[in-house]
């Protein structure tokens, strides 16, 4: 039996969805970006939380951005944008927020304040749906749009979470979407297992901004243990190859993380921070700089809806 409910802790209101069977919750928070703040899976009788989440809601709104964006949505364009500028029917558009250095980084509602439309417990899952209304708020990305996030925890373990941006401008509009959650297994990367199914990475210059070309790449098309190995890059995935397409793994403590994105988010950003004790690991639609590289942007129909969703299933065994 599947269960919903809210609770206060840490300065923020946070969304729970549970299955009672097993004790695995999820924890969201609205207010902060719909951010994913708790998976906790029950693993030799301890409760483990695989999201590296904020202490608080103080620590969101101060840390946000120095902690890198933990767990924020991204969009309606997800890492780079090249000195946060990009032209669009004719026009050029200059980004306000937020910088690093010289360019745009991690879209424009990584902090907004989402509501809850909808939630809703059965027998087979748990749901809430999050939606929120964006209309130009920065001069850089004019046009309207609604962002709609739906969390679903399923049975054995597995959450899956979807976006649907529509389209609420006159005109078309460039779409990306990602995710940036940081996952940790309770111990240093260096000492985890990573798969993923990549044939192709994305090359950067030294800005991390794509060159337009790729260069071969299958390193972790079976599972290797992460080490000392320094990842913030950009990989296109196989969507051939089966589910799932990324895998996480602490033999020892056998825990097992399973990412299985749609079709529509075909790149896969990694990013390991310098503390090392967790692993952010992004489904991106498109390669950082697409609104001005082009590569696989989505130009959205004015009314019409683009569609994204990821998987995150854990096992213990």
């Amino acid at each position: 039996m599947f269960s919903t409910a809210t609770v206060q802790k840490d300065g923020f209101d946070i969304i729970v969805l549970e299955d009672r069977d097993s004790k695995t919750t999820v924890e969201i928070i609205p207010s902060c970006g719909g951010i994913l703040h708790g998976f906790i899976v029950w693993n030799k009788e301890l409760p483990s939380n695989i999201i590296d989440h904020y202490d608080s809601k103080k620590d969101f709104e101060d840390n946000v951005s120095s902690k890198g964006f933990k767990s924020c949505k991204l969009s309606p364009f997800a890492c780079r944008i090249k000195n946060a500028m990009y032209q669009f029917g004719g026009t050029t558009y200059q980004i306000k927020k937020f910088l690093l250095g010289d360019h745009a980084i991690h879209g424009l509602i990584y902090d907004a304040a989402f509501s809850v439309l909808q939630q809703h417990a059965n027998e087979e899952n748990a749901t809430v749906v999050l939606p929120y209304t964006y209309r130009g708020e920065d001069e850089g990305y004019p046009f309207h749009f609604d962002c709609i996030i739906t969390y679903q925890l399923l049975k054995n373990n597995e959450l899956l979470i979807s976006t649907e941006i529509i389209n609420k401008h006159p005109d078309p509009i460039p779409v990306q979407d990602g995710w940036h959650p940081y996952f940790t297994l309770g111990k240093k990367i260096d000492e985890l297992e990573l798969e993923f199914q990549s044939l192709e990475q994305v090359i950067f210059d030294d800005q991390l901004i794509p060159t337009g070309q790729f260069e071969p790449y299958n390193e972790f098309v079976s599972a290797r243990q992460i080490g000392e190995l320094f990842l913030d890059n950009c990989f296109k995935l196989n969507l051939n190859a089966a589910q799932p397409l990324c895998i996480l793994k602490d033999p020892e403590n056998k825990i097992l993380l399973e990412i299985r994105p749609g079709k529509n988010y075909s790149y896969l950003q990694l990013y390991t921070p310098p503390h090392r004790q967790s692993i952010a690991i992004e489904n991106l639609s498109a390669p950082p700089d697409a609104f001005n590289n082009g590569i696989d942007l989505i130009i959205l129909p004015p009314g019409e809806s683009a569609f994204f969703a990821t998987s995150y299933k854990i096992t213990t065994f």
